[in-house]
């Protein structure tokens, strides 16, 4: 018995460790249909993917957003995140991944880093300056919008629902495995945080039984200009919710003035 029980949880381990792209990017295929008020656009990643995103351009004076969704979004699901921030006029780039909705390329976290490189490029040749930009990211898009925080130099940084790292997330799931030692991919947050100089608003639920606030809380405790807000009874689709847009969205506005 002790053997069955020895072996079948070293076959787990190797399954978690062997296929982990696949729980870690468990990716949408379906391409989402345009959102009414946005643009379909296509993103060209440095090693040669082109990439289905939407557009929708900011009305004047007022900044872009670049939104990166979680590791089960799509950009159905970025628009509705992004709803209450669009309706005042906020400009908004809605980022698909390589292998999610349609997209060419498979899903890892250098991949998901050149998308949003791309992303930010784009921009660039619309004449949106990083100052004028807002980058957001809800779970493991925090890791992207994180990374992107680091090489440029934009307006401020949000993040939803994010996670310390990547290895501590996977750890606090699957407590019985060496789940930190197995993941590969890492999205280093709260490495990353303390070498970003500028504002980073933070928003965690405190019923989330994904990631639990305790990392947004540390996130917010290691960065130089941080701000926590928690939503009592929100859980990971903290998002989604109305309440936590216009949370944003009044945060962004404050920081116009």
């Amino acid at each position: 018995m002790l053997v069955f029980v020895a072996t079948a949880y070293l076959a787990t381990i190797f399954i978690l460790w062997a296929f982990q792209g696949r729980f870690l990017y468990p990716a949408p295929q379906t391409p989402a249909a345009l959102t009414p008020g946005y643009g379909e656009i296509v993103l060209q990643t440095a090693d040669g993917l082109a990439l289905r995103a939407f557009y929708r351009p900011a009305e004047a004076e007022m900044p872009t957003v670049v939104y990166f969704h979680g590791n089960g979004g799509t950009l159905g699901g970025a628009s509705v995140s992004n709803g209450a921030l669009v309706e005042v006029g906020l400009g908004a780039l809605l980022v698909e991944y390589r292998g999610y909705g349609g997209n060419p390329g498979i899903p890892s976290e250098a991949g998901l880093y050149r998308d949003g490189r791309a992303a930010m490029a784009w921009l660039a040749t619309q004449g949106i300056a990083p100052d004028n930009t807002i980058i957001i990211g809800n779970s493991i898009g925090g890791g992207v919008a994180t990374e992107m925080a680091v090489e440029h130099k934009v307006a401020a940084l949000i993040l939803i629902a994010p996670f310390r790292s990547l290895p501590t997330a996977a750890q606090d799931q699957l407590w019985w495995a060496p789940a930190g030692l197995l993941v590969r991919d890492l999205y280093d947050n709260q490495a990353k945080l303390p070498a970003i100089d500028l504002p980073v608003l933070i928003q965690h639920g405190d019923a989330d039984t994904l990631i639990a606030d305790s990392h947004g809380k540390a996130l917010a405790a290691v960065a130089r200009d941080g701000e926590y807000q928690n939503f009592t009874g929100s859980g990971h689709d903290l998002s989604f919710e109305r309440r936590s847009q216009e949370a944003r969205r009044d945060w962004i506005l404050a920081r116009m003035r």
